[in-house]
């Protein structure tokens, strides 16, 4: 089967579409071996400010926030971050192959400078400003889809003009009721299934963990409706969340995430849509952008 060359468009923050070329056609890569080629300058350290740390007691899970996708909802994350209010609160549904999610089981904690709902904030406006970096394959629930700022993402030019980030694993939604404006980010949930697609554009997507899902993607099932824990014991306690920037250096996660505009990131996509190990007998061609897992790693200690 010869080598599918990938040549995806990266639309820069200037508007411009430069193409990123497909990597060596004599010898197709692995994953492994794109990533091993890695230099630092293909890794980006999340923005303390933009990065959550949420501390049960199995350990920290690491949340990067897309304030691009969903500002107001964002902030009022953080604002609700400020105020404590998620210590001592706990997981309150894990739903097999769905979500687990997290707030105020009794909704009745009092917040101060936060808001209880949020105009829905579920798309942007697409403009050649997006800085798109564009998967080729066909997608069955947007016509367009990549990522932007690292965030997978879903785009439609015509006829809405909207782009909205993709509920893949590992996604961080904000949970409301019926009406759209009814969600705040007191309530937030986290993708640990096959990704619920039909979710898009339905509800408010703030980010995705970076670090941590084996914390969340185990929690045992709740016995209730759509998974909920019906009695206090049942539910894992939050000890904190907080935002990166507040935390002492001394105690941050040193990590880094592959960035996805690079000409590397092309050879690493087409290593997922063709796979050459040795184990596999017949590479697919396509990839989702759902399974184009963007790898993390601790920061590299520096050379003495």
């Amino acid at each position: 089967m010869k080598y599918l060359a990938l040549a995806f468009m990266a639309i820069s923050a200037s508007g411009l579409a430069a193409a990123i070329g497909p990597g060596d056609r004599d010898k197709p890569q692995t994953t492994a071996d794109v990533l091993k080629s890695a230099k630092a300058e293909d890794w980006r350290r999340p923005d303390p400010a933009n990065t959550l740390y949420m501390e049960l007691p199995s350990g920290r899970v690491i949340i990067e926030l897309a304030p691009r996708f969903a500002p107001l909802h964002v902030a009022n994350i953080k604002a609700l971050v400020g105020e404590k209010y998620f210590d001592g609160l706990a997981m309150i549904r894990a739903q097999d192959n769905y979500v687990v999610q997290w707030g105020d089981p009794d909704e009745k904690r009092a917040t101060e400078n936060s808001k209880r709902q949020l105009a829905m904030e579920s798309v942007i406006p697409w403009g050649k400003g997006l800085p798109l970096v564009k998967l080729p394959d066909p997608d069955t629930y947007a016509p367009e889809t990549g990522w932007i700022d690292g965030f997978p993402a879903g785009v439609e030019r015509k006829p809405s003009g909207q782009a909205w980030m993709t509920h893949c694993y590992g996604m961080v939604g904000v949970g409301r009721g019926n009406p759209p404006d009814s969600g705040s980010g007191s309530e937030l949930y986290a993708i640990i299934g096959q990704a619920p697609r039909h979710l898009d554009r339905n509800i408010v997507t703030v980010g995705r963990v970076l670090q941590g899902m084996e914390l969340l993607s185990p929690l045992p099932r709740g016995p209730g409706a759509m998974g909920f824990y019906e009695k206090p014991k049942q539910r894992m306690p939050i000890k904190s969340i907080r935002l990166a920037s507040s935390v002492p250096i001394a105690e941050r996660t040193a990590i880094e995430v592959l960035r996805t505009d690079t000409p590397l990131f092309a050879r690493y996509v087409e290593s997922r849509r063709n796979r050459r190990e040795d184990w596999f007998l017949v590479p697919a061609g396509h990839i989702d952008v759902c399974n184009v897992n963007i790898p993390v790693r601790d920061v590299p200690a520096a050379k003495p």
